[in-house]
């Protein structure tokens, strides 16, 4: 089966991910994913059925310059500073930008951030589909993940049960480039990072990734799924694509077993189960690079909670992460399926569109790193778009 080969509708795709999750219909909720592995978990070590790389639609162009939409906060050093950088980086004009006013905090009340969306909904309209958000703080609203209220709308139901599964993603594997104009959602991602200076690094890496892989000749990178000795954490591992060298795409995927890699080089995807993952200075990240951790309080950027977030990412030189806002338990609809986000970004998607269609129940995700990074991206005569031919069984 060839990866060219592309089912054209979302209802597919939503199949696929349902049979491939639910098996007999058991739900895949764990109780708290901060605590010990559950009794009924399949354990890492056990055979697991034969690996095949799923199918997902067939992509034509992805999210430029001008669908982008840049929010700085005005009361914020870190936002104005940021902001401006990036602005520069990109060649975003003074139209595209929205400089508002608000609190430096880790949530926003719900009415804080009813305010802030009638703000972006009347000054961008239709203009833009997508949102860079410049700041650290706010990432949350009461305890949905910001970059989710934006683009679904804030559900306080969310926060009565926290582990109940919320509002699917229209956007979830599809084949669009136009969120906003064809799903009514406009995709956000925090440009977030531990200070301006790595913010700074990362909008270059960002900027530096497009373009660069996926080049006939060019050295094969490395997209690295990994299965720890964290039971729970380690769920995504059933949805991980066959190991081995993909020549065609540029690509070699790797299924490791170990509480964390080491001296692991051109590495371009990482992702991983883990309360704290460990040696990611050793951790050679090509630009453009994405990793998470499937955890708890990824997304949690103000306080301490015993768990590394998704800044420890970008610092160490990823450009795009994801972590969720408040405990999600183990329902993997609310993490980045691995397979939908590799295959989407090696056709091209930017960043922010490769993260977005590949997490279903994205209320309390928090997206964080550079939204246009595309190093797969091909830019031709009045498109941008080159499909790669994929991976065989």
């Amino acid at each position: 089966m060839y990866f060219s080969r592309f089912f054209g509708a979302m209802r597919g795709v939503l199949v696929l991910w349902c049979l491939c999750l639910l098996g007999a219909g058991q739900s895949l909720a764990a109780p708290d994913l901060s605590a010990a592995a559950a009794s009924s978990a399949t354990p890492a070590s056990q055979a697991q059925p034969a690996r095949r790389w799923m199918t997902v639609p067939r992509v034509y162009g992805q999210l430029q310059t001008k669908d982008l939409g840049v929010v700085i906060n005005d009361d914020d050093p870190y936002s104005v500073q940021v902001g401006a950088y990036y602005l520069k980086a990109r060649h975003i004009p003074e139209g595209q930008v929205l400089h508002v006013r608000l609190p430096v905090k880790g949530a926003l009340t719900s009415a804080e951030f009813e305010e802030l969306r009638k703000k972006i909904d009347t000054h961008f309209a239709d203009r833009v589909q997508a949102l860079a958000l410049i700041w650290r703080l706010p990432y949350a609203v009461e305890c949905n993940a910001i970059t989710g209220a934006l683009a679904l709308g804030f559900d306080p139901k969310v926060c009565s049960n926290t582990c109940a599964p919320t509002r699917p993603s229209s956007y979830f594997g599809t084949a669009s480039s136009r969120p906003y104009s064809e799903h009514h959602m406009r995709l956000s991602m925090l440009l977030a990072s531990k200070d301006i200076p790595s913010a700074k690094a990362l909008i270059d890496r960002g900027v530096s990734a497009d373009g660069t892989l996926g080049l006939r000749g060019g050295l094969p990178v490395a997209a690295h799924f990994v299965t720890t000795s964290d039971e729970v954490r380690s769920r995504r591992r059933s949805l991980f694509p066959p190991a081995g060298l993909q020549p065609k795409l540029g690509v070699d995927v790797v299924l490791d077993q170990a509480d964390a890699l080491r001296d692991a080089d051109r590495v371009l995807i990482y992702l991983t189960g883990r309360t704290m993952v460990d040696h990611l200075e050793t951790v050679h990240f090509l630009p453009g690079a994405l990793a998470d951790h499937l955890t708890s309080f990824g997304g949690v950027l103000d306080k301490p909670h015993g768990q590394m977030t998704v800044l420890s990412w970008i610092d160490a030189g990823a450009t795009a992460s994801y972590g969720t806002a408040s405990e999600p338990c183990a329902h993997l609809q609310k993490f980045p399926h691995p397979q939908a986000l590799l295959l989407f970004y090696l056709q091209g998607a930017t960043a922010i569109e490769a993260y977005w269609k590949s997490v279903l129940w994205p209320q309390q995700g928090l997206f964080v790193g550079e939204p246009l990074a595309a190093p797969f991206a091909r830019r031709v005569t009045g498109a941008t778009s080159t499909v790669p031919s994929g991976p065989s069984d």
